[in-house]
């Protein structure tokens, strides 16, 4: 099946229960399995919840035992809300399936939509998702160095409990690397799901009881803190739509390169 179709399931008061949106995903997962439906895109936003990806660690967790869903994609723990734009885009791929060029474009197709209103933004070597790169460490407030951040050199400091001075929402203050847009995927059958999520507008404040992703040593961003304005999800949805057509409907898919075993 040819084309892409993007279908949007329900932003602010008709916002989607995470479980009601996953229910979905799996449908339109067979569906495409089956050739009955072509590549979908299912774009939305959450009411607050916290989601843990398969390598989610237990003291990455709220620390107040707020509830987690337990979800099979990669990655770690997240969360999703208001103001956030959650796409998940469920596409057929050739076999073998090559995870990290799909995830590739997805970075691709946000750093293009966060180009588009003005906002720079990159990727980081060894982290998935769309990245607004802070200053050298020594240009840093306080030129403080690497070795007299506690997150770098002790294992059991916990930037949760120590107020908001090593908060992720503050990442930007402290001119750090900080997520602009997160990606989680699972491929089942050689078809995604899953996908990712960009801040647009939300309170970030939802990203400090938790350990976003897993990272001790940045923070996340937002298109309306970091261009200083306000942005709303109706401007930035047709963007994103239109980036994301463009990538995912243009890309050269091939199976990974399997290497066969040398005799």
């Amino acid at each position: 099946m040819s084309g892409l179709r993007f279908v949007r399931m329900g932003f602010g008061t008709e916002a989607v229960e995470y479980q009601q949106a996953w229910d979905e995903q799996r449908r339109v997962h067979a569906a495409r399995f089956a050739d009955e439906v072509p590549d979908t895109v299912l774009l939305l936003e959450h009411p607050p919840v916290y989601t843990a990806g398969r390598r989610t660690a237990d003291n990455e967790r709220p620390l107040d035992g707020t509830p987690v869903i337990d979800v099979d994609r990669g990655g770690k723990i997240t969360w999703h809300g208001p103001g956030q734009l959650v796409g998940y885009p469920i596409q057929k791929l050739p076999r073998p399936v090559d995870v990290v060029a799909h995830v590739r474009r997805l970075e691709e197709a946000l750093i293009r939509t966060c180009a588009e209103f003005g906002l720079e933004t990159t990727r980081v070597e060894g982290r998935s998702g769309v990245w607004v790169l802070g200053d050298p460490v020594e240009q840093r407030l306080g030129g403080l160095s690497l070795d007299l951040d506690p997150r770098m050199t002790d294992d059991e400091f916990d930037p949760r409990m120590n107020g908001p001075e090593y908060a992720p929402s503050n990442a930007g203050q402290r001119r750090e690397d900080r997520k602009v847009a997160a990606i989680g995927i699972r491929v089942a059958k050689g078809v995604t799901m899953h996908g990712f999520s960009l801040n647009v507008n939300p309170d970030n404040k939802w990203f400090d009881r938790i350990i976003p992703c897993g990272i001790r040593d940045a923070g996340v961003a937002s298109l309306a803190d970091e261009l200083g304005r306000d942005v709303t999800i109706a401007e930035v949805l047709p963007v994103a739509e239109r980036h994301l057509r463009e990538v995912l409907e243009n890309a050269d898919l091939r199976p990974r390169v399997v290497e066969s075993a040398s005799a």
